[in-house]
């Protein structure tokens, strides 16, 4: 008799979600578009919302509400970590629109190859014009020789990572307030398995902070954030700003 083909791992999509109201439609719009029905399940995380962020997440069927009263990222995305039930837990922030295709590349990326802890991708910004969208889509570019190096990377409105991975990390490391939370997970996951930066599972997202802050400010902050936690293994930068 043929052998049976193995079952595909189940996937659990999170979305931290703070003072949304604005954002998260366009994403659960899109979530719903190509991603439900795939994945097991998908959690909207309310991390402590002032807005109607509650209230939309609400308007959708399928979705699981959570509510986490810490405000931070981490605590956020370790609240959807606690709640779902999937093999493998998916993040997306709530201002990304995932397309289509994008839950298939997990599938194919860790059942091709077993020892994949972390797959992670580089963003677009929809809704920065053509010359900022390429200039900012561009440090992806000017990093891989930094992730050819030191073997992993990872953005935190884009990535997912096994279960057994997650639970072998300790969870998120709540310590971490914003900046470097994404290289933090990046390099405790490659402790664990393989940390793959695919070029090909992009995911759009807004240039928001971009916008506000200057790319140049922005780029500043976050790789100084990149190699302290690389070199030191904590951020750099405490403080950070909410942008909506």
């Amino acid at each position: 008799m043929p052998a049976e083909t193995p079952a595909r791992p189940t996937i659990s999509l999170v979305i931290p979600a703070y003072n949304e109201q604005d954002y998260l439609p366009a994403c659960l719009d899109a979530v719903m578009a190509n991603v439900a029905g795939k994945a097991m399940e998908i959690i909207v995380v309310d991390n402590n919302s002032t807005d109607g962020t509650k209230a939309v997440a609400e308007r959708y069927p399928g979705v699981t509400y959570v509510f986490e009263a810490e405000k931070g990222i981490t605590r956020a995305r370790q609240r959807g970590f606690l709640t779902a039930s999937g093999d493998i837990i998916a993040y997306v922030d709530a201002d990304t629109h995932p397309p289509a295709g994008w839950i298939e590349q997990i599938w194919e990326q860790f059942g091709k190859n077993p020892e994949l802890a972390c797959l992670s991708g580089p963003y677009s910004f929809y809704d920065l014009n053509g010359l900022r969208n390429a200039v900012s889509a561009g440090w992806f570019v000017a990093a891989r020789p930094l992730y050819s190096i030191i073997g992993y990377m990872l953005v935190g409105g884009n990535f997912a990572i096994r279960r057994d991975v997650l639970e072998k990390m300790g969870g998120f490391d709540a310590s971490i307030e914003f900046y470097g939370e994404d290289v933090d997970i990046a390099k405790r996951a490659q402790k664990q398995g393989k940390v793959l930066f695919s070029p090909r599972f992009v995911m759009p997202t807004s240039g928001r902070r971009m916008k506000k802050q200057g790319f140049i400010k922005m780029a500043s902050i976050y790789f100084i954030n990149f190699f302290s936690i690389v070199f030191r293994g904590k951020p750099a930068t405490m403080g950070y700003k909410d942008i909506r």
